[in-house]
């Protein structure tokens, strides 16, 4: 998934305050058994990301995909090998994992790369060593796909055609072309490096070209974010 153009009030708050509120939930909600309060963590964050227009309702249908498969994964494998309370501990599994679904869909479609690597060097103090190479390796994932088809345009130029005239795509074939994307990446990650190394990455204190503002808006997404998250998770026990 790449982040979508901007078009909502996620997309404008500063990436490192997302990644915060989206850690610390993720971690204390890695601890919650009660359903109640896991139903309605879901809820209200799928709630809040269609309200903040994070992602479409299409986009995050789609990525809940992979999420209800291994959910359903845990309650089938809890309701099996624990007769007692397996159905109700693989649901609570399986409604963790759809809530930190929502969040890091959220997060990656309204975050792009080069503004959290800028933002964590920038307020999270992260040293340029280790951010600037990791948005690059991000940028070479990226890139990988169309290397790939590059590759299987150039086999299929010279490659034998079958009787029915297509092109033969066998192992054979396809070891070919992952050995030839594996040395293309090798290469271009010595050119990276290189790269990185001759601008001086090791140097002392270093500007920041379109530094990423940390402004109230994003105070006022954490707060509201650890304050709701609290009060859904207390309300369950205080209707109780």
């Amino acid at each position: 998934m790449t982040p979508t153009p901007v078009g909502g009030w996620l997309h404008l708050r500063n990436p490192t305050v997302k990644l915060v509120v989206v850690f610390v939930v993720s971690f204390v909600n890695l601890f919650l058994f009660d359903l109640r309060a896991l139903g309605l963590l879901y809820a209200a964050a799928v709630v809040g990301v269609l309200a903040c227009r994070a992602v479409s309702l299409r986009t995050l249908l789609l990525g809940h995909l992979p999420f209800l498969v291994f959910g359903i994964g845990l309650v089938a494998v809890n309701w099996m090998t624990r007769p007692e309370n397996g159905l109700a501990i693989g649901a609570a599994l399986a409604l963790r994992g759809l809530v930190i679904g929502v969040l890091s869909i959220a997060f990656i479609a309204t975050t792009p790369p080069r503004d959290l690597m800028v933002s964590l060097v920038q307020h999270a103090r992260l040293s340029p060593r280790f951010a600037y190479p990791l948005l690059a390796g991000h940028r070479m994932l990226q890139t990988m796909p169309a290397r790939w088809g590059t590759i299987r345009t150039a086999q299929a130029v010279r490659a034998p055609r079958g009787r029915n005239g297509r092109v033969r795509f066998g192992a054979k074939e396809f070891g070919q072309a992952a050995f030839a994307l594996l040395v293309g990446s090798i290469r271009a990650s010595e050119q990276i490096a290189l790269a990185l190394e001759s601008r001086g990455l090791r140097a002392g204190p270093r500007t920041i070209h379109r530094p990423v503002p940390l402004t109230a808006p994003d105070w006022v997404l954490a707060v509201v974010a650890v304050c709701t998250f609290t009060a859904l998770v207390a309300l369950p026990g205080a209707l109780s």
